[in-house]
């Protein structure tokens, strides 16, 4: 780790202070009234709010609050953007401008549309924008379209959205998590027959082992940073995973404890593995073999409960440990020490982000997870199971409203039956197959509700050539950001500004990543000109689908909509009444603390994980793996502070190496190099020396999507934003490939 690393704690005084400074300048009293109304965070799916109040948990906590919640209020809370802005400045002004400087314009407070061949949006009516926007699907055959979902939506709006969509007649719909956490579905299908976390928060208080496994949530997630301290504080341990070492997991000085703050930060990570980007499977193999050779091997849970223990074991058998050093780069006596700790362990939680998901790889990366929880029986109880790391504060919820291109038989069944009509049947585009299409020319429209389709693709190049030959394209947002000013090609692009969270009309729901769905009162009135996403999509509806048997515009009232959704969706059934009854609750038959699973015979099931082939690189080339990361002061595509103060103040074009791979390849810190992929270069990046292995590299997402490919794990349809392919093909010395 470079000297500007070392010594860096996360959380602490200066985090205070920022947040601090974040409350001044958007308002104390604006910011207060945002945090203590009964809404749900608006940042992270850990969730908190709702009923029990801003700042307050499901179990009750107080304060439960962290910078990502303050950074997404900030967003919220601007005034709006001058109309005259967009007579000034054309759009090639504004491409010009960062993600920080566009999101920083103010939030959106009129339609806006671009003519096709037009260099500059203009005001517009909202009489015009949903007249115009039903006439140009109304145009396009629903075949040639595709409906795409943020996770930042509510449950009703996401609802509308996918009815919307199928009742004009496409299943092309999808949502954000195609490109975060698809892999985690279906991973989890085939190994415990569910989608989501098995765990509820309350599991986290009883565990004494808790695994984090490629992620950091130091930085995406710093609450659960709190639960992985109490974890610490009871004696138990937290084993970190990940090829980087991230500060934040080391030592983190805790907010909300006067005891962390004053000594300068807790000790978060009890052991911390760095396996090479991309290897996991081969590590996680290492752990179950060393798991078993000690007798730790839960036999009664396997016999009672699970299938397909015999090939799992055999495969581990025949599996060298040479081999398992050989790919992960961890010493055979690191995976035993962490393995007897798991082997002692009598509740453990296995957590995982993105570092698992974007892989080729993926689905097998969360199947080799839950192979290490079955073998020792930690799923199916109290405080034990999986945890996936979800990202934004509903993307859990937009897909278990229906949000995605295929819904189960039973689904579409009830949902035709509810309103009496007949939906195409038709498997959808994922998102990516929808990119694809539209790159083919085979896509004249798309509906985007929120997010930043444009730079969460990879191939940057591939993502504005794509959307760029889409002729008409809505969509829905409370603020611009770059993808609203790249990739429009000369169609006609049409933006309507929607409701934050806090603000909507009357009362919306989320679902965070423990299952456990919230009600949010909204009501905080802003902004003069806005309107929630489901009045505008309920208004579209009626405009495009005159006489349909479906009342859409009776979903302008949420209730209504909920009602609909409680007849329709499996375990969402006390939706119906949750605005009169103030109850919150967790998805019915999504939490699991007995062993009974959602596979077909009942059990658990182990899956036989082959370990990936490694990365290749040009003749005369060395290869590295890199991983696309975010830094501190980001939160998905959304950048809040341009420099990292957890990685020594590193700027946005930065790439990270080990130590070991400056001295090899003769680069300095500081040096600028070009890094280079199949698919694209990013010239005169600035190295930054980091602790990783020997061979692996980071770089920040989006800046470094013009490395990724657009190549897809088969089984979840997920990019590969990590165990990318690269090498340095010049520096400011060497204008060859190194």
């Amino acid at each position: 780790m470079s000297e500007a690393h070392r010594g860096t704690v996360g959380g602490g005084p200066k985090k205070v202070l920022y947040t601090l400074e974040t409350l001044r300048r958007i308002g104390v009293g604006r910011a207060t009234k945002a945090l203590t109304s009964k809404n749900a965070c608006k940042a992270c799916a850990y969730g908190m709010g709702g009923q029990r109040g801003g700042m307050t948990n499901e179990l009750g906590e107080f304060p439960s609050v962290c910078n990502k919640s303050v950074q997404a209020q900030s967003t919220d809370i601007q005034p709006a953007i001058p109309v005259e802005l967009f007579a000034h400045h054309p759009i090639g002004e504004l491409q010009e401008l960062s993600g920080r400087e566009m999101e920083r314009l103010g939030r959106l407070n009129t339609p806006i549309f671009k003519a096709a061949g037009s260099d500059h949006y203009a005001p517009v009516t909202w009489d015009f924008a949903i007249r115009h926007a039903a006439d140009k699907l109304r145009e396009t055959s629903p075949a040639r379209a595709f409906f795409y979902s943020s996770g930042r939506s509510s449950n009703e709006a996401g609802f509308v959205f996918q009815l919307l969509a199928r009742a004009w007649g496409t299943n092309n719909v999808n949502n954000c998590s195609y490109y975060c956490h698809q892999a985690t579905s279906e991973g989890l299908a085939t190994t415990i027959g569910k989608a989501t976390a098995s765990v509820e928060l309350e599991d986290l208080t009883g565990a004494d082992l808790i695994f984090v496994i490629g992620a950091n949530p130091s930085s995406n997630h710093p609450r659960f940073i709190h639960m992985l301290k109490a974890c610490r504080d009871r004696g138990g341990k937290v084993i970190v995973i990940n090829p980087a070492k991230e500060p934040g997991l080391v030592k983190f000085a805790v907010p909300k404890s006067p005891v962390s703050m004053l000594k300068g930060g807790t000790e978060i990570a009890s052991d911390y593995l760095q396996p090479r980007i991309g290897s996991d499977i081969a590590l996680f193999k290492g752990v179950a073999k060393a798991v078993i050779a000690a007798g730790g091997a839960d036999a009664a849970f396997i016999a009672a409960h699970a299938s397909g223990y015999e090939a799992f074991r055999a495969d581990l058998d025949a599996l060298s440990w040479d081999r398992i050093v050989a790919e992960c780069g961890v010493a055979q006596a690191d995976i035993e020490r962490v393995a007897g700790r798991y082997a002692k362990a009598q509740n453990a939680v296995f957590a995982w982000g993105m570092g698992m998901t974007h892989h080729l790889h993926g689905v097998a990366n969360v199947e080799a997870i839950a192979n290490l929880a079955t073998l020792r029986g930690m799923i199916g109880k109290r405080f034990s199971g999986l945890l996936p790391l979800r990202g934004h504060s509903n993307v859990q919820g937009i897909g278990t409203i229906g949000v995605k291109p295929v819904l189960a038989a039973e689904v579409y069944a009830k949902m035709e039956a509810a309103f009496g009509v007949t939906l195409p049947r038709e498997k959808g585009f994922d998102t990516m197959a929808g990119l694809k299409s539209a790159e083919a020319g085979n896509i004249d429209a798309a509906v985007i509700m929120g997010g930043n389709l444009y730079e969460a693709t990879p191939d940057t190049a591939f993502a504005g050539r794509a959307m760029g030959s889409i002729g008409f394209k809505l969509f829905l947002t409370t603020t611009l950001n770059r993808g609203h000013v790249h990739g429009l090609g000369e169609g006609e692009v049409l933006i309507l500004p929607v409701t934050a969270r806090d603000e909507e009309w009357s009362p919306t729901t989320q679902e965070s990543m423990f299952n456990y769905i919230r009600l949010s009162d909204g009501g905080i009135n802003r902004l003069d000109n806005v309107r929630p996403e489901t009045v505008i999509l309920a208004d579209l509806a009626t405009e495009l689908l005159p006489g349909s048997k479906i009342p859409f515009a009776a979903f302008k009232e949420h209730a209504r909509v909920r009602e609909a959704i409680a007849k329709i969706v499996p375990g969402l059934e006390e939706l119906a009444d949750i605005d009169v009854a103030k109850r919150e609750f967790h998805v019915r038959n999504r939490v699991l603390h007995t062993p009974s699973f959602g596979t077909p015979d009942g059990r658990a099931h182990f899956v036989v994980t082959p370990i990936p082939e490694p990365v290749r690189a040009p003749e005369g080339a060395r290869p590295l793996r890199l991983a696309t990361v975010r830094s501190e002061g980001q939160f998905n595509t959304i950048i809040y502070e341009e420099a990292d103060s957890y990685r020594g103040k590193a700027g946005r074009w930065s790439v990270f190496l080990s130590q070991d791979d400056l001295a090899d390849f003769g680069i300095a810190e500081g040096q600028k190099i070009t890094l280079a992929s199949a698919t694209g270069r990013m010239q005169d990046v600035v190295v930054h020396g980091f602790d990783l292995p020997r061979g692996s590299a980071l770089a920040y997402y989006p800046e470094a999507n013009v490395l990724c490919d657009t190549a897809v794990d088969p089984r979840s349809k997920t990019p590969a934003f990590k165990s990318v392919p690269v090498w340095i093909e010049a520096t400011a010395g060497n204008r060859g490939p190194m």
